[in-house]
């Protein structure tokens, strides 16, 4: 895989919320195939060949299946969903295609739906497909498959519901930079595969039917008692990976009166001056997504056009007192994944500091695991590709995984500061050294807020928002010399647990109540 940064900051658009539950009756038509066969799986992962090339053929033809239900049976990380996805792809003729109108006709077949993960290892079998079929197009396979991931995210970048500038040809070629095995691809076969992303956006086929019946499966609403309810979890019929930001049934977490201020723009650059101005809003954190609103916020009311323009998705972001800035009181800094920055000024001092707990906390909690590192060498440092999906780990997995980053970052750290680049402080390599540097160093800090609030979190054995955040702050009232319980309570206390975004338990307790 390559970075999101190597892609000029897709990441804000970027890669579907996971979509499709392991629900039984879509999971039957494999179980049912299974028993008929007398030579089945042991646990699932012995390839039984026989019994994959007849999935595979029922899945191309749709005998037994609708189209929503092909995805999940390619992407499942064992031998024999591998050895289904191989024989699927076998039924693709991509001879004397371009890479582009290979992938427009296999995303015609059947939508791209799942996890991260599982979409990706279809798509590794798709262009393993492509070069077999065009074995002098494009070599070696990686290359073929950075290619086909970065048509995919320039998609979105181009066509979806991101904030800021659209990515121009001259930026996919530089960002595309020796991923080819070491190498640059062709620049001509870069700008025909831009202009044509460009011209005519991927379109994934599926049928009205069939994807009012999907999402009927997607979002069901849970009603408990005292008025709770889960949350809805939608994907864009026509590109999958654009996450929707509305979440009609979704947690809100906090919301209240803030003023923004664009400090930079994706990849850290400097906001231009024309655009920095202070706007007041009236935020709502729901969710993973930050909305800000023009109007005061009305938890039954639909959002409008530019309440989703102006959405901030906090997925993997750490928010921060904004001790470097000086101008305004109350300010707090919000990081984004792909390395925006917005200064947020709140009414006080408590709000301000109930704005950064909550934003980390549901950070920490819900924010899925970073992609593996990238395929293939690279000229310039690039940062991980960080998805805007919910995490399915439960809550004692997620610190696993948080503390697992952290210890990961701390070794890169070091590693990194044993190995300095040649003694020109003004040198190319030097300026790489700095930026992966920072990198690290600021990656170290966001895992280890995760962790600590993720601790406290379990420490208070509640999944009562305010409860806990009254807990972590009375802490830092004490570490200031006594000024516990400053926090101002509200007449409704919504809860946050991996069952609010997720849409399953693995707290203590049910979805949060909207506050």
């Amino acid at each position: 895989y390559f970075s999101s940064d190597c892609l000029g900051g897709f990441i804000d658009a970027n890669l579907l919320t996971d979509v499709l539950s392991d629900s039984e009756s879509e999971l039957g038509g494999l179980e049912q195939l299974e028993r008929s066969s007398t030579e089945t799986l042991a646990n699932g992962c012995r390839a039984d060949c026989d019994a994959a090339k007849r999935l595979a053929k029922r899945l191309f033809y749709l005998e037994g299946f609708r189209r929503c239900d092909v995805a999940r049976h390619l992407g499942k990380n064992n031998d024999f969903s591998q050895l289904v996805a191989s024989e699927y792809l076998s039924f693709f003729d991509f001879s004397g295609l371009s890479l582009d109108k290979a992938l427009r006709n296999f995303l015609k077949a059947f939508p791209l739906m799942g996890e991260t993960q599982e979409r990706e290892r279809i798509l590794v079998h798709f262009s393993k497909r492509f070069c077999v079929c065009n074995p002098t197009a494009l070599a070696p396979d990686d290359g073929a498959h950075t290619l086909t991931c970065a048509l995919m995210l320039l998609n979105t970048d181009l066509h979806g519901h991101n904030i800021g500038k659209k990515m121009s040809c001259q930026q996919f070629i530089s960002n595309l930079d020796g991923l080819n095995d070491g190498k640059d691809f062709p620049k001509d076969l870069l700008k025909v595969l831009y202009n044509s992303i460009k011209n005519e956006k991927l379109e994934w086929a599926i049928e009205e039917e069939e994807f009012r019946k999907s999402l009927s499966e997607l979002v069901e609403e849970q009603y408990e008692g005292g008025g709770k309810r889960g949350v809805a979890r939608v994907t864009d019929g026509n590109n999958p990976f654009i996450a929707i930001p509305i979440l009609p049934n979704a947690v809100t977490y906090k919301h209240g009166v803030l003023s923004r201020k664009s400090h930079a723009d994706m990849d850290g650059k400097r906001t231009p001056r024309g655009r920095r101005g202070w706007k007041k809003f009236y935020a709502v954190l729901k969710g993973m997504i930050l909305y800000l609103q023009k109007d005061e916020y009305k938890a039954d009311a639909e959002l409008c056009e530019g309440d989703l323009k102006n959405a901030v998705r906090i997925h993997h972001a750490l928010a921060t007192r904004a001790t470097d800035y000086s101008k305004r009181p109350n300010v707090l800094k919000l990081k984004t994944s792909d390395w925006r920055v917005f200064l947020l000024q709140a009414p006080s001092e408590e709000e301000m500091m109930s704005w950064v707990f909550r934003i980390n906390l549901v950070a920490a909690l819900f924010s899925a695991p970073a992609f593996p590192a990238a395929i293939g060498s690279m000229k310039t440092f690039c940062r991980p590709l960080l998805p805007s999906s919910s995490t399915r780990l439960n809550q004692e997995d997620q610190l696993q995984s948080h503390e697992g980053k952290l210890k990961q970052m701390s070794v890169e750290v070091e590693e990194h500061r044993k190995n300095p680049p040649s003694p020109s402080p003004k040198s190319r390599e030097w300026e790489e050294y700095r930026i992966k540097e920072h990198y690290l160093i600021y990656e170290k800090s966001r895992y280890e807020t995760y962790i600590n609030l993720l601790q406290a979190k379990m420490r208070a054995e509640t999944d009562d928002l305010e409860k806990i955040e009254a807990s972590v702050m009375s802490g830092i009232g004490e570490g200031r010399g006594g000024r516990e319980g400053y926090l101002r309570k509200t007449q409704s206390s919504p809860s946050i647990s991996q069952h609010d975004v997720n849409g399953r338990a693995s707290g203590r307790t049910g979805p949060g109540q909207q506050s």
